[in-house]
């Protein structure tokens, strides 16, 4: 892997006709037409965005899963440098090192796990002082752009299932079909506190992270890059007693429906 770069290890996708077209492509064009042939017939797209709590990442992990593209949970990545630069120590005020220290990064996904330039780090950034830096790295426009180009680079490569806050209205304006996850501030919350104490953290109330999640809430929709907001195109789901499976169903059809899936 090189640095600067995002990669996905869990898809399911052929790779010797992969190859094989690839190989057919850049023989007979040059590189930057090959790609555009290749992301108009071949790679395909699906953006969830959404507020935390409404169900993105289970879903878009599922949703991956069932398909055999690639999940890409872009929160995860802003994780990643949040917590990279906590242990390098460098200044969370200052935006310029964040995005050289993002563009130097390898993050890979690989069986729902996310590495850190070869270390498992999926445990480490859900904690709650990274969770706290990360707000500083999301809202320095010099990161974003740097993930944006690392996120669109694995879209090159292969079909995507992404996660975020801007995936549809940003990074990938022109992808074949964009959902909007929503529920209520009051389901959400209560979905993240039973994901905490599942895992054995009860240091916070339910009315705690209800409280830290209007906030961020606020921040996300208020943050002059990338704010998180429904592309205009957007299918919106509200998810507010839906099972993850009812979820998926609906998202599987809709991606049926535009030719997006293999039946």
């Amino acid at each position: 892997m090189f640095a600067g770069m995002v990669e996905c290890m869990n898809r399911k996708e052929p790779t010797m006709l992969v190859s094989l077209l690839t190989k057919k492509l850049l023989s007979t064009h040059c590189v930057a037409t090959s790609w555009s042939i290749w992301r108009l017939f071949f790679v395909r797209i699906i953006t969830l965005d959404g507020p935390a709590g409404a169900g993105k990442s289970s879903t878009a992990r599922l949703l991956a899963d069932r398909l055999g593209w690639c999940h890409m949970d872009t929160g995860a990545m802003y994780r990643a440098v949040a917590l990279a630069a906590l242990k390098r120590d460098v200044p969370l005020e200052n935006e310029n090192e964040l995005a050289e220290l993002a563009a130097s990064l390898d993050i890979q996904f690989a069986h729902d796990s996310v590495f850190l330039n070869g270390k498992n780090v999926s445990a480490e950034i859900r904690v709650d002082h990274v969770t706290t830096a990360t707000r500083s790295v999301a809202d320095a426009p010099s990161v974003r752009e740097e993930m944006k180009k690392m996120q669109r680079g694995l879209s090159k490569k292969f079909n995507l299932v992404t996660e975020g806050r801007d995936q549809g209205t940003v990074v990938f304006p022109h992808a074949e079909l964009k959902i909007y996850l929503d529920a209520s501030p009051s389901a959400r919350a209560a979905r993240r506190y039973h994901e905490r104490v599942e895992q054995g953290d009860k240091s916070r109330s339910m009315n705690e992270i209800l409280h830290s999640q209007i906030e961020r809430d606020q921040g996300d929709r208020e943050r002059p890059v990338g704010a998180m907001e429904a592309a205009k195109d957007a299918i919106i789901i509200n998810t507010d007693g839906l099972s993850l499976e009812k979820v998926v169903e609906q998202v599987l059809g809709l991606a049926h429906d535009r030719g997006l899936t293999s039946d």
